[in-house]
């Protein structure tokens, strides 16, 4: 692939597009699609309060978050901890319904809740593919590699967390790496580390360096609280919530359920167990600290029944998501769905779009506040793909264009127009036309319609191989955001003690 022969120009082409600009904030304009009416929505609260309250959910080798819910009022039993009918959601009522996750660079801070709207990358992917190198293990420098394409596109607004897992470097130090490039090499909201506390802990250490008091008034890091469905949260997910609740910084509560593995195989099942167990989350998280900022999140998708295979973007996946939103609102917290550009395909083909497609369009329709894995996602998530992940920007510049809704004013509605050209005449040199055409409608960066012919003498490329032109010409600029060297040589200090301190551990 590396020595194909490419077309004459588009290198240029795409140096000239590829300057690093704001993220595209747009406020929806089309309303959330809640398809579900409030009766059902209402037995499907009612099911999650029964399995709170009969079945109970299990918080496993953590006596500390144990006695923080037995304060807030619920029953202990061993392990095991249940809510009487209704506590769950009324100590998420201390939850913001919308707050700002600040970035490092203060135009790039976004708000997740009301008519706002994230996109962010896929995130921990142990595997990378590309059409020059094909599969294979993660590095740090393609975790590098991802910050920075996130951080070059303006359809993301959020650099994402474990982007790839970079298995070169001990599991044990990997996370003072991650949250360093998050740092230096992009300026916008990202995650932190989880996957032990005392990981948290330096992750909060690092951006304290950088963001100091402002810490103390406002979200600046966001951490992934996956729950170890069914009904179960383990010590290193606990001790993790706890660390960023206590520092009020953003916690996203995220079940993983696939239907007949992690919980029964129908929708509404999938549905009034994923808000059972987030409202368990929500509510630890209230009971450390009233007001913590939360996130309603969701990883749920079904599986094949014949082989136990994950599928992804199916219509039953598509309407438990619908079914998220509408109880994600009615509790009152910034929504993160389960899908996104997520796919099962092991290559970017018409099988990786199509399910990437019906997942996002089901994801951003139900009124989703942050999207996750919006670019790059393959393999049922172990592999992060080059190719796809800027085939998937361009799905989302083009999302991004049309939640922002239309114009109807008198320039959008341009009678002026008619007059310059009539009946049968062509618009294209009309007054109008001249002052829009730069901006009218959304230009992609891959997709490039023309004759069949033209397409061919260039040398019949498709859209993948397009694609593997853009990202390595992004990669190819050398921008990254400003950082005051005194800063940077405090964090890289850190990091430096810190790794000093600390065994290679690679499990």
């Amino acid at each position: 692939m590396a020595d194909a022969p490419r077309r004459k120009g588009r290198a240029a082409r795409l140096k000239a597009k590829r300057t690093v600009v704001t993220p595209t904030k747009v406020r929806r304009l089309i309303p959330p699609y809640a398809p579900f009416p409030e009766a059902d929505i209402e037995a499907l609260e009612v099911q999650a309060d029964w399995l709170l309250e009969e079945i109970g959910i299990e918080f496993r080798d953590d006596p500390e978050a144990l006695e923080h819910l037995q304060g807030a009022g619920a029953r202990i039993d061993g392990e095991r901890v249940r809510f009487p009918s209704g506590l769950a959601r009324a100590l998420c009522e201390t939850a913001p319904a919308q707050f700002d996750l600040h970035a490092r660079n203060p135009t790039k801070t976004v708000t997740l809740g009301g008519d706002h709207l994230v996109f962010m990358p896929g995130y921990g992917s142990p595997f990378v593919t590309d059409l020059d190198k094909g599969r294979r293990y993660a590095t740090l420098e393609d975790f590098q590699n991802f910050v920075r394409l996130s951080y070059m596109t303006p359809h993301l607004h959020h650099s994402g967390g474990t982007v790839v897992e970079p298995t070169d470097i001990p599991v044990s130090k990997r996370h003072l790496d991650l949250v360093l490039a998050h740092l230096t090499l992009s300026d916008k909201p990202f995650m932190g580390a989880v996957t032990e506390p005392h990981r948290a802990e330096d992750s909060l250490a690092m951006v304290r360096i950088v963001f100091g008091d402002q810490m103390e008034s406002g979200a600046v890091i966001q951490a992934n609280i996956n729950v170890n469905s069914p009904l179960v949260y383990d010590a290193t997910m606990t001790g993790a919530l706890k660390v960023y609740a206590q520092a009020g910084q953003c916690v996203c509560i995220s079940p993983a359920i696939f239907g007949g593995a992690m919980g029964p195989v129908t929708p509404a099942a999938m549905a009034a167990q994923t808000h059972a167990e987030i409202m368990a989350g929500i509510a630890l998280t209230q009971a450390i600290r009233p007001g913590c900022p939360v996130v309603y999140g969701s990883f749920h998708n079904t599986m094949s029944l014949k082989t136990g295979a994950l599928t992804f973007g199916t219509p039953e996946a598509n309407l438990v998501i619908f079914a998220l939103g509408q109880m994600a609102r009615r509790l009152g917290v910034p929504f993160r769905s389960g899908g996104g550009h997520i796919s099962g395909a092991n290559s970017a083909d018409g099988q990786a779009m199509a399910e990437s497609v019906a997942a996002m369009w089901a994801t951003v329709m139900s009124g989703t506040h942050q999207v996750w894995h919006a670019a790059g996602w393959l393999e049922g998530g172990l592999t992060m793909g080059y190719e796809k992940f800027v085939m998937d920007l361009d799905a989302c510049g083009a999302i991004l264009k049309m939640v922002g809704g239309m114009e109807v004013s008198e320039d959008s509605l341009s009678k002026a127009s008619y007059h310059q050209a009539g009946p049968g005449e062509n618009f294209l040199s009309t007054d109008h036309t001249m002052a829009h055409f730069a901006d009218a409608n959304f230009e992609p960066s891959i997709a490039e319609p023309g004759p069949y012919e033209t397409w061919s003498e260039a040398g019949s490329h498709t859209a993948e191989e397009r694609a593997f032109d853009t990202w390595r010409e992004m990669l190819a600029s050398d921008a990254t955001p400003p950082m005051e060297p005194s800063i940077r040589a405090e964090l890289e200090g850190f990091v430096a003690d810190r790794k000093a301190a600390l065994e290679d551990e690679w499990y």
